[in-house]
């Protein structure tokens, strides 16, 4: 029986890898009133290929919510923010009959991407809209594999913007 508790919770560990997506947003809002929206400076460096593929994703999501992108004036201004952690990943496995074999196992590190999209008014200077998306990372695929990760993850994330209209 304590092996079986042991493997069950060791194969717990590998549901920790599904996407995990996270909104909130202004209730006051009338998100019917934004056309446009703008980038906001991120404030800090940047790999620029990497940029490029998160605004590239997000702008493609927002086009398809009826929001045209222009350099100033927008009614929203948009920054996203990153971060990477490192998690550790428990595997289980089993030999033998059911309750007389032998059990392993073993860990691994897996990275854990976030990925965060704020959205502000400019007019009423308030933040409208917050969501994150966090998934596990695997940087050892190639660069079209990950982008079309990306895109998943930004489409599940954008797929609750605008917010439910009031009724």
């Amino acid at each position: 029986m304590k092996r079986l508790a042991l493997l069950t919770l060791l194969c717990a560990g590998t549901i920790l890898l599904a996407q995990d997506v996270h909104y909130n947003y202004d209730r006051d809002a009338n998100f019917g009133a934004y056309k446009t929206y703008q980038w906001m400076a991120n404030g800090r460096d940047r790999d620029q290929l990497i940029d490029a593929d998160i605004r590239r994703a997000i702008e493609a999501q927002l086009a398809k919510q009826g929001l045209q992108r222009v350099e100033t004036g927008g009614n929203l201004h948009i920054r996203y923010e990153t971060a990477v952690d490192r998690e550790r990943q428990l595997e289980g496995w089993s030999m033998g009959p059911r309750w007389s074999g032998m059990a392993r196992a073993n860990t691994s590190t897996v990275e854990i991407g976030t990925l965060v999209i704020t959205m502000f008014d400019p007019t009423k200077k308030q933040l409208v809209w917050r969501g994150t998306v966090t998934k596990t990372l695997d940087i050892k695929k190639d660069p079209g594999k990950n982008y079309k990760n990306l895109e998943k993850a930004v489409a599940k994330l954008l797929q609750n913007y605008p917010p439910k209209s009031k009724s």
